[in-house]
């Protein structure tokens, strides 16, 4: 199927995939991904092993625009969210104290202390 970029038919472009899926609700998103990027805890000197996992998978994640599908989303990977901040492009990550590790994430836009709620 040809395009039209700004009024002008393009036949030689061709949309092949529209398989793009919401990694909170796995419906296919139609248009441009929303994408959430966890930002790294600290800067590293030297690159980390490949042999080794890391803590924490930075992104970015394709969601829908909806925030119920961000929320959704941290709530299946089971991070808690600052109800101060709002689902932004760039989410800090918060190491939350206890036995088993578990983060929350933030917007970093506040500059009081986090209430980290389930998403």
């Amino acid at each position: 199927m040809p395009f039209d970029i700004n009024g002008i038919r393009i036949p030689t472009i061709q949309r092949d995939n529209v398989a793009i899926r919401c990694r909170g609700c796995g419906e296919v998103i139609d248009g441009a991904p929303f994408r959430v990027n966890v930002m790294d805890i600290t800067s590293v000197e030297i690159p980390p092993s490949w042999s080794g996992p890391t803590t924490l998978n930075p992104g970015p994640f394709q969601l829908h625009a909806d925030p119920a599908c961000a929320r959704r989303w941290m709530r299946e990977r089971g991070n808690l969210f600052c109800r101060k901040s709002a689902i932004r492009e760039l989410m800090r990550p918060i190491v939350v104290p206890g036995e088993t590790p578990r983060w929350g994430l933030c917007d970093g836009f506040h500059h009081d202390d986090h209430e980290l709620v389930p998403a």
